[in-house]
């Protein structure tokens, strides 16, 4: 049986689903997290709900898929699977805090709507500051998500997985993505939101490959340390 070669098939599928979860996600929710969502995000709940669903549920694809990742790379590397199993778990729980961010603006934008006597100066004013910390909360969780990435090329390379220069073009990729858009964040530049398709380049590449080759057949080389 081709067991390594359908595993590497299956976390292929997996990447390919977890792509899927975010891209819809983050589509459903754009309405909802501008800069005018106190007047807008009420009117888009249902939305709003599906997108915070489908994210945390790109989430659990993400643990899913290093569950089955995880007796491979314990072949190559123990340190290196339980690190991938780690960065996953944390990347469910910055979903998990995001969640409760947009969800939170959800409720006061629903509030907003059913209060329309209420004081616009002081919605706005408590709009701007719930909106600012989930923005933070999210640049937080993108930046987990950009080490994962690298973290499952990087292991995908060294375990010689997938073609090299492939896995090579997804870190790239992720490196691109992170300086467009975590890092000036948090040093206090502007984002640069057209390098924010950098991941995509690991979905071509790395999702497609897997699932058409899965990994090779063969004794691994471990190299943990």
């Amino acid at each position: 049986m081709n067991t390594r070669r359908n595993t590497g098939r299956l976390i292929g599928a997996l990447f390919v689903a977890q792509f899927v979860g975010l891209l819809v996600g983050f589509i459903l929710l754009l309405p909802a997290i501008g800069t005018d969502y106190l007047s807008v995000a009420a009117g888009v709940e249902a939305e709003t709900r599906t997108a915070v669903v489908l994210l945390l549920a790109a989430g659990a694809v993400t643990f899913l898929l290093a569950l089955v990742a995880f007796p491979v790379f314990r072949d190559y590397s123990e340190r290196t699977a339980l690190w991938f199993l780690t960065i996953s778990a944390i990347w469910i729980v910055m979903q998990s805090d995001d969640s409760i961010h947009i969800l939170s603006m959800l409720s006061l934008s629903k509030r907003y709507a059913q209060d329309p006597a209420a004081s616009a100066d002081a919605y706005n004013l408590l709009a701007a500051t719930v909106r600012s910390t989930r923005v933070f909360a999210h640049y937080t969780e993108l930046l987990v998500m950009d080490v994962w990435f690298i973290s499952f090329y990087v292991a995908l390379l060294a375990f010689r997985l997938v073609p090299r220069l492939l896995a090579a073009l997804a870190v790239l990729g992720v490196v691109v993505h992170a300086i467009g858009l975590p890092i000036p964040m948090f040093i206090g530049y502007p984002i640069i939101s057209e390098l924010a398709y950098g991941n995509l380049v690991g979905y071509v590449l790395i999702g497609l490959w897997l699932i058409a080759r899965g990994f090779p057949e063969g004794s691994p080389n471990a190299v943990d340390g």
